[in-house]
């Protein structure tokens, strides 16, 4: 009797850690935690498709060796760049400013945010991509006296505008 509920145990540990996590990922968006909403057509602004489908048809950018970078996509999308570069410091390309971002929204996001909050990009840019810090607990660094929360909801927004505008 004592084996049987060993085994049990065992297999209820083996299965809530293989099969529970898959589950989990089901039906969100990779990048911003925005849910589907956030996700322009044809891309789900860097959430891996499914193992072995390039693009499974589930809204997200292909993956498995096929995936760009936000400073890629940003190079073949110029009325998304121009729109950025607007945002942007002077001098500063859209496509530098995208580099080491883990994806596409996360970064129109970050840019928004910097614009509308008047944060300087490389600041943000810093605690995001060189700390690995959320969009939100950036912003409560370096402007620890506003909403964070409504900040990354107004800029996901945003983000999400532009990606529809342009077409990503």
């Amino acid at each position: 009797m004592k084996r049987a509920e060993i085994l049990l145990v065992a297999f209820a540990v083996a299965f809530s850690l293989g099969v529970l996590p898959a589950f989990a990922q089901r039906g969100h968006a990779g990048g911003m935690g925005g849910g589907r909403g956030m996700e322009p057509p044809g891309g789900g602004m860097g959430a891996p498709a499914e193992p072995g489908h390039a693009n499974s048809g589930r809204g997200t950018f292909p993956t498995m060796g096929q995936s760009k970078t936000p400073d890629q996509l940003l190079s073949q999308n110029t009325r998304l760049s121009s729109r950025l570069q607007s945002l942007l410091p002077a001098g500063t390309s859209a496509q530098a400013a995208a580099s080491g971002f883990k994806n596409l929204g996360q970064f129109v996001a970050a840019v928004h945010v910097s614009h509308n909050l008047g944060i300087p990009f490389s600041q943000l840019k810093a605690d995001m991509v060189g700390s690995g810090m959320s969009l939100g607990k950036a912003i409560h660094e370096l402007k620890p006296e506003v909403n964070a929360k409504k900040e990354v909801k107004l800029a996901k927004k945003q983000a999400k505008e532009d990606l529809k505008q342009s077409g990503s």
